[in-house]
């Protein structure tokens, strides 16, 4: 099953349409979209606007690929569940954003094991048969909470002001 999301805070209907394609084109293969709050409404693809937390993890979970657009809450979760992902980000350019942040996101992210990203729609239409046929090898995964350490030093600055590279000083 593929999962497409276009996150909660936007619409993305470049990205809906394009996953709404092929859909179409490739009915054997079942397609869930959360689409949010964008004017195109798939014809080929079952899909909710927004979908509640519990039920998005379980379609995640359940998922062989991930397509989504280029939000860290998407990759986060991605990788956590070592999901292959296929992501296309927003651009300002065509107004999908106020900045070109997911550009730069995808730029730093678009090495690590487990997602591809593609630039366009045809991109991503290309992308989701690829993914189908030859799965990229699994992420290497991620914890769902931060390091111990990490959660440690957070606490100190809180409880002090101080930097936890100033301890003992």
């Amino acid at each position: 099953m593929i999962f497409a999301s276009v996150g909660s805070m936007l619409p993305f209907d470049r990205f809906v349409r394009a996953v709404d394609d092929w859909a179409r084109d490739n009915p054997q293969e079942p397609v869930f979209i959360q689409i949010g709050e964008g004017e195109y409404e798939p014809q080929h693809a079952p899909w909710a606007r927004i979908v509640p937390y519990k039920e998005y993890r379980q379609r995640l979970e359940g998922c062989s690929l991930f397509v989504a657009h280029v939000g860290m809450g998407s990759i986060l979760q991605g990788l956590e569940l070592r999901r292959q992902m296929l992501l296309l980000p927003r651009q300002a350019s065509l107004r999908e954003h106020t900045t070109d942040h997911q550009l730069h996101t995808a730029a730093r992210f678009g090495h690590v094991r487990g997602l591809r990203i593609v630039d366009d729609a045809a991109a991503l239409k290309a992308g989701i048969s690829e993914l189908l046929a030859n799965p990229l090898p699994e992420s290497e995964g991620l914890p769902p909470f931060a390091p111990q350490a990490m959660t440690d030093n957070i606490a100190y600055f809180l409880r002090t002001g101080r930097s936890p590279l100033q301890r003992g000083n």
